[in-house]
């Protein structure tokens, strides 16, 4: 064939570019490919916990909120504002069921006026478990459907995480070491949930405040005694700066943990792989936060004594069997009321009887092993 000798004009860059991604778009679409989806906006969820912005545990809630924005690459934003900041510590749990909300941090037996079941993820001996046990309970041993039916008989519209295994709480501050169950009789004391029940039935005089309203309540005299949580926790909020006398030990609250909570309609519209990563999430800040705790709460409870000049006592094995004993009739009587709170004690106690037996059976001595390499140095704490 004879070339003509002309060129074929050269179309526009435009041009070309246009009839290239027409081409592509449509064998994309012959091949059966999708198409690549636009960046969507992410979906932002407004939570608040119940503690102090200087509180470790508000911390805590941070942390798990920086895990599922992370782990989600930004499609699902959480932001966790401190107690007050919407609502009360004592009125999350209605603010976040309502919708006013979208989640929230804190710990079931701040809902204990909404139901005094709820208290027995927490407020209590917890059978002898610690709270790492009653995790293993609830997610193992019918906890969880328990909960679920909890909440949902008295209406609330959530999505509940419990998380977090708290150690031993301290039978709290004094102005003096108790030495006996009648020490406490007649003092104005704080703690929450079953505990309040429990000491009134020890002669206590129980205000139950929010731990933001603690140390202020001592200060002003409207308090002689008070528990809240932790060294760490009680440090920052300020208990030594109204006393000097710890009482650690106590059956009151011996295996807590917090709760993480979603407005149920809300939660239930987000995608299968958003609720996945929640609850990985969820599980990866529990370790997390037991973690922190050995170093932080660890380093505060040396500080205390070197340098806010606080005593710490064990609490004698007296005050911890009326503890118990006492107890034992608080649950009893609320059993009698209550057909669920009395399915969750019989529960929990099928599951703590192997469970702990297990463990005292299997774990071995650490005090053994503590006296071996230290047991030279002065021991921190005082018998009273």
């Amino acid at each position: 064939m004879k070339k003509t000798g002309k060129k074929t004009p050269e179309q526009p860059a435009s041009t070309r570019r246009g009839f290239l991604g027409k081409a592509a778009a449509g064998t994309a679409t012959a091949l059966g490919f999708p198409m690549i989806a636009t960046a969507q906006t992410p979906t932002q969820m407004r939570f608040q916990s119940t503690w102090p912005s200087k509180d470790i545990f508000h911390e805590y809630a941070i942390d798990f909120a920086k895990k599922v924005n992370d782990m989600t690459g930004g499609e699902l934003k959480i932001d966790v504002l401190p107690a007050g900041a919407v609502v009360p510590a004592f009125g999350l749990l209605e603010a976040v069921s309502k919708g006013t909300l979208d989640g929230g941090h804190g710990v079931m037996v701040y809902h204990y006026g909404k139901s005094t079941a709820l208290a027995l993820w927490g407020s209590g001996p917890g059978f002898g478990m610690d709270a790492n046990m009653l995790l293993a309970w609830h997610k193992y041993g019918g906890g969880k459907e328990l909960l679920a039916k909890l909440y949902q008989s008295i209406g609330a519209n959530v999505v509940s995480f419990p998380y977090g295994p708290m150690p031993t709480q301290p039978l709290g501050w004094f102005k003096k070491p108790v030495t006996k169950a009648e020490d406490l009789k007649g003092l104005k004391y704080r703690t929450v949930g079953i505990s309040i029940d429990v000491f009134q039935g020890m002669g206590a005089a129980v205000n139950a405040l929010p731990g933001g309203e603690i140390v202020s309540a001592m200060d002003r005299g409207l308090l002689d005694a008070a528990e809240f949580n932790n060294a760490s926790s009680d440090r920052v909020l300020g208990f030594p700066d109204v006393s000097k006398v710890c009482m650690l030990q106590s059956y009151h609250q011996n295996a807590e943990q917090f709760e993480i909570t979603f407005n149920k309609t809300k939660y239930d519209a987000l995608p299968p792989k958003i609720k996945a990563i929640i609850a990985n999430a969820v599980e990866a800040a529990s370790a997390d936060m037991s973690w922190k705790a050995v170093d932080r709460y660890s380093k505060d409870y040396i500080e205390m004594q070197t340098k806010d000049n606080v005593k710490f006592y064990k609490t004698p094995d007296s005050i911890l069997q009326k503890q118990l004993e006492v107890y034992d009739q608080v649950a009893d009587k609320k059993a009698a009321e209550n057909p669920l709170f009395k399915e969750i004690v019989e529960s929990q106690k099928k599951f703590a009887e192997r469970a702990v037996r297990w463990d005292m059976d299997t774990n071995v001595s650490r005090r053994m092993a503590f006296n071996h390499y230290f047991g030279a140095k002065k021991p921190a704490t005082k018998k009273s």
